[in-house]
């Protein structure tokens, strides 16, 4: 039963994502992937408990093995996007600084284990403020002015919520739900392992999966 749609920001119906996303056939991975987009909180790092944000670097715990995942990503040649809503922001719970600053440290983390994230593209709007709120198309849009290269028919969206897979249903990529955690599961989370065109326990996981797809046979 679709769920009840309330009227949004200047007048705009609401609708839910499971009565909203129309249904289209399952997307694979494609064979000529060249660029991972991947959602931060829940699929990096750990995410919070409802109504907590992840504020500085104290908050920001790396989820098991991903640095390795990333590092592996990079050797294989592909691009490695994270795109994030960061709506504490326009809450004012945090700046936009201490999300960079958060970023820059998790990158100087990275580089220990010779990984690399290509770029950091987040939405610092609350709802109804702009187009590039996932799962409105501006962050890739942003992306795609600094990589004229990238394609979203070569790209893969990787996320843990509604809006993560419907910014890469959208857009036309192959899209990936990260399940995580049971216990920090946000409301929406059993819509977005529906929708998603393949659903994996973890980051590692997934990596694992896109990169058989991309072996020789």
């Amino acid at each position: 039963m679709p769920c009840a749609a309330p009227i949004g920001a200047g007048g705009v119906l609401a609708r839910c994502y499971h009565s909203h996303v129309k249904r289209s056939p399952r997307r694979t991975i494609p064979r000529h992937l060249n660029a991972v987009f991947l959602d931060r909180d829940g699929v990096l790092n750990e995410k919070k408990p409802e109504g907590q944000y992840v504020a500085s670097w104290a908050d920001f715990h790396v989820l098991p093995g991903v640095p390795e995942a990333l590092a592996r990503l990079n050797r294989a040649g592909l691009r490695v996007i994270v795109v994030s809503n960061q709506r504490g922001i326009a809450l004012g719970i945090y700046s936009a600084a201490d999300v960079e600053a958060i970023h820059a440290a998790f990158q100087r983390l990275l580089g220990a284990y010779g990984a690399r994230v290509d770029a950091f593209y987040i939405c610092p709007h609350d709802t109804g403020q702009c187009n590039c709120r996932k799962p409105l198309p501006g962050l890739f849009e942003q992306a795609q002015a600094d990589f004229p290269a990238l394609s979203a028919a070569a790209s893969v969206m990787i996320g843990d919520t509604p809006a993560d897979i419907e910014f890469g249903r959208r857009l036309g990529m192959t899209t990936i739900c990260i399940a995580g955690d049971p216990a920090l599961h946000k409301p929406g989370a059993i819509e977005a392992r529906e929708m998603a065109d393949l659903c994996f326990g973890s980051l590692p996981q997934a990596v694992d999966a896109l990169l058989a797809r991309l072996a020789p046979h």
